[in-house]
């Protein structure tokens, strides 16, 4: 009995700020806000999973409730179901409106278009580096040159060059690091 006095309390609570909302009664608006807003803003947080939209779309949903207090019918539907449908209402318009603007974004539309190949100055500019490449792995010993190219241009792990050319995996891992160090050195002299 104590559970159906409360809620028919709360009941009566909204649908006395709503009329007072109806009637422009400002305070009305407010105390209506500081009883119910955590309870709607839960509703749109569910639905739009953002809080920065939850909190657009609360505020939307009040000023709506502002503009159409005069408009609810306690006949139709309980007080809290009509706002709880306007915030409802409130977030999936705001859903359906963020996902046509991804949807349609300039930004993403050029980027769509954009087949991912290099522009010109990138190709000439990957064709410096790689015959930089080339030329720097010419100046290095041959075996940390053969484990640089088999591990990075050939993919083969650390374990596998070891088995591979029947080398300690700790000396295979030395010449790896000691070509990258002189590798890196002839890199940057160039």
């Amino acid at each position: 009995m104590g559970t159906s006095t409360h809620i028919e309390d709360k009941q009566n609570a909204l649908e006395g700020y709503l009329r007072g909302c109806a009637q422009g009664q400002h305070h009305e608006l407010k105390k209506l806000y500081k009883f119910i807003a955590p309870n709607l803003f839960s509703v749109a947080l569910r639905i739009l999973n953002n809080r920065a939209d939850a909190e657009d779309c609360l505020q939307q949903v009040f000023i709506k409730i502002w503009n159409h207090a005069g408009d609810y019918d306690g006949r139709k539907a309980k007080a809290q179901t009509w706002l709880n449908t306007i915030t409802r209402n409130q977030a999936l318009d705001i859903l359906r409106r963020n996902r046509h603007k991804t949807r349609h974004d300039s930004t993403d539309a050029l980027e769509q278009l954009d087949d991912g190949s290099p522009n010109h100055e990138q190709q000439l500019n990957d064709w410096q580096n790689r015959k930089q490449l080339h030329q720097c792995l010419t100046e290095i010993p041959e075996q940390q040159r053969r484990c640089l190219e088999l591990a990075y241009f050939e993919g083969l792990t650390h374990q596998a060059l070891s088995d591979i050319t029947d080398t300690s995996l700790g000396t295979i891992k030395t010449w790896i690091r000691r070509g990258l160090i002189r590798l890196k050195a002839c890199m940057n002299s160039i």
